[in-house]
């Protein structure tokens, strides 16, 4: 295999050899007939002066000898430390009085895990939840935002004027803001936990569930049928509002699965997108009230869905893994 900054391939090695030996062509000659170097033509000479047609083959650059080559025994310190502690390059170089630079090559060398892929308490590699077709498991979570008081702002998810104690808990709840993760309800803010999940699941498309029961500032929505004969299972975690009746009869026959107690990484992709929500919306600018911020979420999810690439999907956005997505446009 020809390197990709060869100026030779080997065809063109073995016409230059020929024209110095066999031909008799003087070596600057050569270097400028074939637009190379006069040591190069005189390296492709000599080569096939001792070794003929088969010395025109590439060659593998590694030394004969690496005396600063990292000892055996400890490249297998280096991964006895990484496997009992899972610790980082960083502190293996610091425990074995090494250099960062040498425990990081050590460890890709050898193609262990980076730490972000294992589970910290079992060493094993995470597995990741991917679905292989839209609607085989969603998964669902609401996110809570610090309500903007009036005239006063919102920069870096910090209210500019400081907001008065709420003496009791119905206060304090009173005070912030929730917002589901997903598909945007027609009220842009909810109180009722239980209200909002029943409500975004028939947003999505649960036709077949029942209506939840009437409450004060709710407004219903309409489910997609398209989207309704794909939704299978639904991953919570275990909050009161996913272990209500409502909950459970707005599932109909669509299989509920939640979380391992205490374990947030199960539900990791809506967690994830808690983040991207609010450091790219919620606290990206100055908004001086809820309404403002409100306003601006359906652009913000438009550009997030249609126009703002991902890395799981290659840098394309999500709309481009529906291929049915009625009106959709990129």
């Amino acid at each position: 295999m020809v390197h990709r900054n060869a100026p030779l391939s080997e065809t063109g090695r073995l016409r230059l050899a020929q024209c110095v030996i066999d031909d008799g062509w003087p070596l600057r000659r050569a270097a400028e007939r074939f637009q190379v170097a006069v040591t190069t033509a005189a390296r492709w000479s000599s080569r096939y002066r001792a070794e003929g047609p088969a010395g025109m083959a590439d060659r593998s650059s590694r030394p004969h000898r690496s005396p600063n080559q990292t000892p055996t025994r400890t490249e297998r310190r280096i991964i006895k430390v990484r496997v009992i502690r899972r610790w980082g390059p960083a502190r293996i170089a610091y425990l074995l009085g090494l250099n960062v630079s040498t425990v990081h090559k050590v460890l890709s060398r050898y193609g262990l895990a980076r730490l972000r892929w294992l589970d910290r308490p079992t060493g094993r590699v995470i597995r990741r939840m991917h679905s292989p077709h839209c609607g085989d498991l969603v998964h669902v979570d609401v996110k809570k935002l610090g309500k903007i008081p009036a005239a006063a702002g919102m920069a870096e998810g910090r209210s500019l004027r400081r907001q008065p104690q709420c003496p009791s808990r119905q206060k304090q709840r009173r005070a912030r803001q929730v917002l589901p993760s997903g598909p945007r309800l027609p009220l842009p803010a909810h109180r009722d936990r239980r209200t909002l999940t029943v409500g975004l699941l028939r947003t999505v498309g649960a036709t077949n569930a029942k209506p939840p029961p009437p409450r004060s500032g709710y407004a219903p929505t309409h489910g997609s049928p398209s989207t309704a004969s794909l939704l299978k299972k639904v991953l919570t975690d275990n909050g009161s509002c996913y272990r209500s009746h409502a909950f459970r009869d707005a599932l109909g026959e669509i299989k509920h699965r939640r979380t391992r107690p205490y374990r947030p990484q199960t539900n990791g992709k809506v967690e994830r997108f808690h983040r991207t929500l609010a450091d790219e919306w919620a606290y990206a600018r100055l908004y001086t009230s809820d309404l403002e911020r409100c306003d601006e979420f359906p652009r913000w999810l438009h550009t997030y869905n249609h126009h703002r690439g991902h890395t799981a999907l290659g840098g394309q956005p999500p709309a481009t893994r529906i291929p049915n997505l009625s009106g959709q446009y990129i």
